[in-house]
């Protein structure tokens, strides 16, 4: 399956049991939820995923599941963030044996690599696989920066398609745009720019909050491509204290608690992560709470298959 590089592309959670365990049956009813509201790709092993906490075979059986229940519907990419060259070349090749459509990739974790560093790690994770790829600039908590010049040295590599804009600076979708015009995909990265981002141009977004609210988050991506800005604008400012709960330490405690409230995932976290508590959780659930509160109408053909 080629990539089309548009859309609402969630960065789905993964669903823990209560013995700690992958919880598909929770997992499968978020999926399927995004795909009824129109998501356009399926993102697993991200950071609000809990990668870093997946051993690999929990990692492979989650994508061979996903990619069973997806069924070719919309493409299923394979988040990689490694320490290693070696091990992620590793992971590409495995995720390509086992049918995954793309790959989302991080620079190099626990590591700050200087630029010619990290352009030979993107540069032989491309040679390694035919997967299409996105590579996910986010310097704030990745404190790695790809810059406009090491993504122009990034342009031989004809499987680096797409680029997760996550440096929380608007203006840089208008200089990637400026500098490539349609040599890549731009997915915003940021829940709260969202809104900003895609009217600026961005062509997707990897959206964290979709995993609570599809219906939602597609159709404010959807009527800002149809210049109904005015539509979109409303349910974005409805949306956006839930949307800030994306750019937090504690976002993926935050999401699923979410996802419980609209009845679309599980609390449920891996150590060293857990649930959230007291003042904190009272605070959190009262801005959940108080967007469902007055949640909106949609506009007749803003979401959906």
């Amino acid at each position: 399956m080629s990539i089309k590089w548009t859309g609402v592309f969630p960065a789905v959670t993964t669903k823990f049991t209560a013995n700690d365990e992958l919880d598909f049956p929770a997992f499968d009813l978020n999926i399927e939820a995004q795909l009824e509201a129109g998501a356009e790709g399926i993102i697993l092993g991200g950071s609000l995923g809990e990668a870093s906490v997946l051993t690999d075979d929990e990692k492979f059986g989650l994508l061979s599941h996903t990619l069973s229940l997806v069924n070719g519907r919309v493409p299923v990419l394979l988040n990689i963030a490694e320490s290693t060259t070696k091990k992620a070349i590793e992971v590409a090749k495995k995720a390509e044996s086992l049918g995954a459509n793309g790959l989302m990739l991080l620079p190099p974790m626990r590591y700050n690599a200087a630029a010619d560093e990290t352009l030979a790690y993107f540069g032989a994770i491309a040679e390694s696989t035919k997967l299409p790829i996105m590579i996910y600039n986010n310097p704030v908590d990745y404190k790695i920066e790809v810059t406009l010049d090491m993504f122009e040295v990034l342009t031989k590599y004809d499987n680096i398609q797409a680029i997760k804009e996550s440096t929380r600076d608007v203006s840089n979708v208008t200089r990637l745009i400026n500098r490539f015009g349609d040599r890549f995909a731009i997915f915003t990265g940021v829940d709260p720019l969202a809104m900003e981002s895609i009217v600026m141009g961005a062509h997707g977004w990897v959206a964290g909050l979709v995993d609570a609210f599809p219906r939602e988050t597609v159709a404010i991506f959807r009527l800002i491509k149809q210049n109904r800005i005015a539509e979109a604008l409303t349910i974005y400012r409805w949306f956006l204290p839930v949307l800030e709960l994306d750019i937090h330490a504690k976002l993926v405690q935050y999401i699923k608690l979410a996802e419980v409230a609209t009845g679309l995932g599980t609390e449920a976290v891996r150590a060293p992560r857990l649930p959230i508590s007291g003042a904190e959780r009272e605070k959190v659930l009262k801005i959940i709470n108080d967007a469902l509160a007055v949640r909106p109408e949609l506009p007749a053909g803003s979401w959906g298959k």
